[in-house]
């Protein structure tokens, strides 16, 4: 394989069978000149990206940004997809590596990184928060930068997103957002607040996301015969209210709709949630 282009100390352009190519090593480039054959055994990583525009921003990342910064990147992909024994997909090579390095320029200039997505995040994506963690480590360990958990979180939706292989992070964005809204609207509608280090805010959160995705799907909750569902409703009916405000938010704001079938099992746990808070207080 021919370089074709130098992008940095570590990353080359090539040509292979007519095919461009990028290609990342520990100095690969060293000491290396356009047309010059490439090292073989220094080969880590190959990149066929998908799409020219995508060709050209990874070749500008690589070209541009602190060296350390991409390894440090790369060494984050490399062992979150051995921890989860998946394939990234490969644009976090770009969308991760992008974001971390400007992260890292706010950090270096006494900037605030805020995430108010952290409390369901760390539910919604346990082991890519944990990965995160592992990160945060690597970052201190190898920049000597320590970066606050709000970034953790967003290197943990930033591993969800490729893990899930869905292009760039609006839908993981959209969703956690949305339940983070709907929470919200339902301790508006019941003048409470939810603890967040508890297990009726986890299971809150689960439980949503798992209505919203059943909904997604077109699927349903085990039914109810509806004699059992009317009841639930009148015995239950301010917690039912409840659920139908954060269902129509969610129509409002996202336009996303949830069956009724849906919203009549968020009212139970609504209610749930509301009598042992009220019992420890």
């Amino acid at each position: 394989m021919k370089i074709k282009k130098i992008l940095n100390n570590n990353a080359v352009v090539v040509s292979d069978q007519g095919e461009e190519k990028i290609i990342l090593g520990l100095a690969i480039a060293f000491q290396k000149r356009k047309n010059d054959l490439i090292d073989r055994t220094k080969i880590e990583k190959v990149f066929v990206t998908t799409g020219w525009s995508e060709h050209e921003k990874f070749e500008e990342i690589l070209s541009t940004l602190p060296e350390e910064h991409i390894q440090v990147a790369e060494e984050i992909i490399s062992y979150t997809e051995q921890e989860l024994g998946v394939t990234l997909g490969e644009h976090i090579h770009i969308a991760l590596t992008d974001h971390l390095s400007f992260a890292l320029e706010r950090l270096a200039k006494g900037m605030v990184i805020k995430n108010t997505l952290l409390k369901e995040i760390k539910i919604l994506y346990t082991k890519e928060f944990q990965i995160g963690c592992w990160a945060k480590a690597l970052i201190q360990d190898k920049l000597g930068v320590e970066i606050p958990e709000d970034e953790v979180g967003y290197i943990a939706m930033h591993i969800h997103t490729a893990k899930m292989n869905v292009g760039d992070m609006t839908k993981t964005m959209d969703l956690t957002t949305m339940i983070h809204d709907m929470i919200e609207v339902i301790e508006d509608c019941l003048h409470i607040k939810i603890p967040e280090e508890t297990v009726a805010f986890e299971r809150l959160v689960t439980h949503l996301r798992f209505s919203i995705q059943r909904s997604e799907a077109g699927e349903s909750a085990n039914l109810l015969k509806p004699e059992i569902s009317q009841v639930i409703k009148e015995t239950y009916k301010e917690f039912y209210w409840c659920a139908q405000k954060a269902g129509q938010f969610a129509k409002e704001e996202y336009d996303f709709e949830m069956s009724d079938m849906e919203l009549v099992y968020i009212a139970i746990q609504i209610q749930k949630i509301y009598h042992k808070l009220k019992i420890s207080t």
